[in-house]
């Protein structure tokens, strides 16, 4: 990384002696997406060891896929946040995406990427409709939903798949 997003600072070196490093300016924040979004959170802090970490619980009915909040702990300020990293494993519907970035939203203009495993276009479509300036990152990216919402051919539910429920 260059430019304005980082900052030069001196870190210890194999022999003791200080090297040139850098270090962002601003740090990112993760969002994770309860439950399943959990399960990202360790491999995303052995990178990034100290990220700050909050959680919005979002439960989607299963009859009329619309999301709901149940829980949250997003910040009441997010000055020194220069870039929120929403995580869930999946990007089926989008509801669950777009409403955590609309909470978001509600008190942080900065940038937000979306990390997540696989996705279907329908959600990829949604979250960029709500927020064109937002990005999303996924391993893959499998054909369509099912009448339930869930993704073809996909994986079944990650929450479920991590929890063993």
């Amino acid at each position: 990384l260059e430019g304005e997003e980082v900052e030069r600072i001196d870190v210890p070196g194999f022999s003791g002696d200080p090297i040139d490093g850098t270090r962002l300016r601003r740090q990112p924040a993760l969002l994770a997406i309860m439950r399943a979004g959990l399960g990202m959170v360790p491999p995303v802090r052995a990178l990034l060891p100290n990220i700050s970490v909050y959680q919005i619980g979002i439960k989607r009915n299963e009859r009329t896929l619309e999301p709901n909040v149940y829980y949250s702990n997003l910040p009441e300020s997010y000055d020194g946040i220069g870039h929120l990293l929403i995580l869930d494993p999946m990007l089926a519907t989008g509801g669950s995406a777009c409403l955590a970035l609309h909470e978001a939203r509600k008190h942080f203009a900065g940038e937000v990427t979306f990390l997540g495993l696989l996705g279907a276009p329908f959600g990829v479509e949604r979250l960029l409709r709500a927020d064109p300036h937002a990005r999303i990152v996924l391993a893959a990216l499998d054909e369509r939903l099912d009448d339930r919402g869930y993704i073809l051919p996909g994986l079944g539910d990650a929450g479920d798949r991590l929890f063993g429920t």
